[in-house]
């Protein structure tokens, strides 16, 4: 039996996430300066994502079911040093296509933040699941927003190029304290090959009825944040705001409010209120498109919408994840891949739907569309609750005759 991993393991492995998951991230500030210098059209500009995303499946999908068959520590890396070769190869990419295929592969590489996740979920004991899962959580949502941040800063002194040039650097260092720093993780004991797992991972969808409505959750969630994320370079940067790399990437300071929740829903999902807590996160996530639609007036009330999505959709996912791995560590790196594809196809379709409607109809129809996906997401939880509460109906009436 596995001892509980200490806190500067968990410490070490929430680091390590915020950063790869970072490489994810760091183009959302720059999608029109990236455009611009290879000289692509606005409504394209969502691709830069959807690239990323199509990678970020794909490693789900022949990558991450790696962590129930090998060395976790050798996978991971393994994955930091390809993902610090990709980041070169975008940072020095003299065209579009090549660009997109750097990313693409960045992305597939980036999957080695749900490894991290599996490994501590599988390290947790019994009853604290949740809770690390919610510590690596807050460290991948900390990466999300501070690489925003970051990446504005760096294109504003050095060009964006050099932002996945450094990230490349970092990513180096990073492998070589997880090489002397983590410890050896033995794989999980599977009779079955690598087909197999693969074959076993698809069949996850048919036979795990949770896994489903957790994954259509995270594909609604993503999509409307990668609907705000990817659209909102574009009104900022343009007249009369015209704001900075910087300046953009300020706003990702706001997630820090994803930080928080996601370390709570942690704790709550541990506690039973799964369930309430994302039904509550998701009114707030349909509200939270109210003060978005002010970009043009108002930059703080903007700002504010921003927090309560940040803050409305890290809670839903930390409660996916620990809700799907309570109790089945064993497979945890095969229900983490199978749900973040959710989460990548929601991410993907969101930022290229977004720069497409902004191209025809701008701002109000971005706020439209991704209102509009926080309400589907909302009245899917609301026919849940109405299906298990007339389950339940039906089982005390079975037992009363």
């Amino acid at each position: 039996m596995k001892p509980a991993p200490t806190r500067w393991i968990t410490l070490l492995l929430a680091i390590t996430s915020a950063m790869a998951v970072a490489t994810v991230y760091f183009a959302q500030p720059l999608l029109e300066s990236m455009a611009a210098d290879l000289g692509v059209a606005q409504q394209q500009i969502g691709w830069v994502v959807g690239a990323t995303q199509a990678g970020y499946a794909l490693g789900l999908l022949l990558i991450v079911p790696l962590g129930d068959l090998i060395d976790r520590k050798r996978l991971l890396l393994g994955q930091l040093l390809f993902s610090a070769l990709a980041l070169v190869g975008v940072g020095m990419a003299p065209n579009w296509a090549l660009l997109l295929l750097a990313l693409a592969i960045t992305g597939l590489m980036a999957v080695m933040v749900q490894v991290m996740v599996a490994h501590a979920a599988s390290l947790a004991a019994p009853g604290q699941q949740g809770q690390a899962v919610g510590t690596v959580t807050s460290g991948i949502v900390l990466g999300i927003l501070l690489a925003r941040l970051v990446s504005g800063g760096l294109a504003d002194l050095a060009g964006w190029r050099s932002v996945y040039l450094i990230a490349a650097g970092l990513l180096m260092l990073l492998a070589l304290v997880l090489w002397r720093r983590l410890p050896a993780g033995q794989p999980v004991s599977l009779r079955s090959g690598y087909r197999a797992l693969i074959v076993a991972q698809f069949r996850l969808y048919r036979h795990d009825r949770l896994l489903r409505q957790r994954g259509l959750f995270g594909v609604l969630i993503f999509a409307a944040f990668s609907v705000l994320w990817s659209a909102m370079v574009m009104p900022l940067s343009a007249e009369p705001l015209a704001l900075s790399h910087t300046e953009v990437g300020l706003f990702g300071l706001a997630g820090v409010a994803g930080t928080l929740a996601a370390a709570r829903a942690g704790r709550l999902a541990d506690q039973g209120l799964g369930e309430r807590t994302t039904g509550l996160a998701l009114v707030l996530l349909v509200l939270s498109w109210l003060p978005t639609a002010f970009v043009g007036h108002s930059l703080m009330v903007f700002g504010l919408g921003v927090l309560m999505l940040d803050f409305a959709v890290q809670a839903v996912h930390v409660t996916n994840q620990s809700l799907l791995l309570a109790g089945r560590g064993a497979m945890a790196s095969r229900l983490i891949g199978a749900y973040m594809c959710c989460y990548s196809l929601g991410s993907g379709v969101g930022a290229v739907l977004a720069s497409w409607v902004y191209a025809h109809w701008g701002w109000a129809a971005v706020c439209g569309l991704g209102m509009g996906i926080s309400a589907v997401a909302l009245g899917y939880w609301l026919l849940l609750q109405r299906a298990r509460a007339a389950e339940a109906a039906l089982q005390c009436s079975g037992q009363n005759l």
